[in-house]
């Protein structure tokens, strides 16, 4: 019986809707079954959790029993895929020796006759390795006469049944536990102290550069002048005068008596120390240029700015070799070196680009950075290098810009990084804050609020660039408060006066 709804809505209609499902019920009386009881939402609900409760409540708090032939088959899978390569040789080797092991100077293929010094013995109940101690430690007693027995040190130790390790003898291969992560002790460093400051510029403080006799060196500032210092007594010896706005970056060139100084007035300079005059130009820039960097081998020069692209310049024809374009913000700083990649920039746009310098395109793009890339630094030592941005300090490895590790904690902007060979690295932040970092670890073992010269605001506590000098014992910085600061080593320091503050740490995987 079908009844529409159209004809539900009147009361003729409900009248037969009704008729039609009293004719049903008598339907279901006369084939002698029971009319199907209808009852509320709220009762069949309750019956349901009742059914649920005394159906699981006696198995409350029990553990699901263990199927023995999904657990062989997991065992099973497991050991192939972990062990697959090793599992036929490890078990050939429990056959020929059942917890026999060869006691000597080296293992013995079977069936090879044994020396007077040789014979069997079970294995010892910690292993291969220990019956390999021993007979190392019995190899320094025997004397001459072992030189026979070494004749034979071909084929595989016997190990027993339950080795934890399977070694080979010639070390072609080996199944040894897996160790635990821990984390490494940061190596002590004597703390720094204030040395000098040097006072004489006009203006903000924005670049320094070390001669590479280590007996000068340069800044240059806000006030549009280049100074020449001392570093042994911090005497100005020379300025140098001809941008016509700030001077943001400085090199010396290690091979020729040049000093290159670029500006934000788009300018880049080639100064002659020997006749203190400018003898060459960089034309190209369309905005201010706030970096450079003088390659190690070749006469090829690297500067960076605001136009969002670095620029390589051959040294001596003055000509624009090429334009790195690729970057969306300001070139904030870069480096050279001689192997590949042998050109890394950072920008504002948050990334950083290892470049092909002889192909002048991209070869890799690091985007980790959440914040600006103002900062970059190249290990002396190692083939690995940082970048600083707001956000944290990381850690990269060349030759393609692996990610090694984090230095958190300096909540501040950063403008400027150093490292030394001793594995110093240092920050300097918007805010007048230094930190010290261990290269190894990422431990912060000191921190330093800069103090401006009396006369400053406070707000010019600021640090600009900092640089190691060539022996890596002296630290320059530029400030904010037109001086020059320099720092230096606590000689007095011990470990015992000033102890590592360090505790190891859980090792959690992070995601950066």
């Amino acid at each position: 019986h079908v009844v529409s709804r159209a004809s539900v809505c009147t009361w003729p209609g409900l009248y037969r809707a009704r008729r039609a499902d009293t004719v049903m019920l008598n339907a279901v009386k006369e084939q002698g079954h029971d009319p199907v009881v209808k009852h509320s939402v709220h009762t069949l609900v309750f019956r349901s959790l009742k059914r649920s409760h005394d159906m699981f409540l006696a198995h409350e708090g029990q553990s699901v029993p263990e199927n023995e032939l999904a657990l062989k088959q997991k065992i099973a899978c497991k050991v192939r895929n972990e062990h697959g390569l090793v599992k036929d040789k490890a078990s050939k080797a429990g056959a020929e020796g059942r917890g026999l092991a060869v006691q000597g100077t080296h293992p013995h293929p079977p069936g090879m006759a044994l020396l007077e010094h040789t014979s069997h013995q079970p294995i010892s109940k910690h292993g291969v390795h220990t019956t390999v101690e021993e007979a190392a430690a019995r190899d320094k007693h025997m004397g001459a006469g072992l030189a026979d027995a070494t004749q034979h040190s071909v084929g595989m130790e016997r190990v027993a049944p339950h080795s934890q390790a399977l070694v080979l003898s010639r070390g072609t291969q080996q199944l040894v536990p897996r160790k635990a992560l821990q984390t490494m002790r940061p190596q002590w460093h004597p703390p720094w102290k204030l040395m000098r400051v040097i006072s004489g510029h006009l203006g903000w403080v924005r670049c320094i550069a070390v001669d590479p006799s280590n007996d000068w060196f340069a800044t240059g500032s806000s006030d549009r002048t280049i100074k020449l210092w001392e570093l042994a007594s911090g005497r100005l010896k020379l300025t140098l005068t001809g941008h016509i706005s700030a001077v943001r970056a400085l090199t010396v060139s290690p091979r020729q008596p040049y000093l290159f100084s670029a500006g934000e007035d788009k300018q880049v300079k080639c100064w002659d120390l020997e006749y203190n005059k400018v003898v060459r130009h960089y034309h190209g820039h369309l905005s201010g240029v706030y970096c450079m960097s003088l390659h190690p081998t070749i006469d090829v020069l690297v500067t960076g700015g605001r136009d969002s692209t670095a620029r390589v310049w051959d040294m001596r024809t003055k000509a624009c070799v090429h334009t790195l374009a690729g970057h969306t913000n300001t070139v904030a700083d870069v480096f050279t070196q001689a192997p590949n990649p042998q050109v890394v920039t950072g920008s504002h746009d948050c990334t950083i680009r290892l470049w092909d310098l002889v192909a002048g395109r991209t070869k890799a793009v690091l985007t980790n950075h959440k914040k600006s890339v103002r900062a970059l630094a190249l290990h002396p030592a190692e083939f690995c290098f940082a970048s600083a941005s707001p956000d944290n300090i990381k850690l990269w490895k060349f030759p393609d810009g692996n990610f090694l590790q984090n230095f958190s904690g300096h909540q501040s902007i950063i403008n400027t990084l150093a490292v030394n060979s001793d594995n110093v690295l240092v920050s300097g932040g918007d805010n007048g804050s230094i930190y010290f970092w261990d290269w190894r670890t990422g431990y912060n073992f000191q921190k330093i609020q800069t103090t401006v010269q009396p006369g400053s605001l406070d707000s010019e506590a600021g640090i600009f660039m900092c640089i190691f000098d060539m022996s890596g014992c002296r630290l320059l910085t530029a400030e904010a408060d037109k001086t020059v600061k320099i720092y230096k080593e606590d000689e007095a320091a011990t470990e015992e006066s000033h102890p590592i503050s360090w505790k190891p740490e859980i090792l959690r995987r992070k995601r950066y």
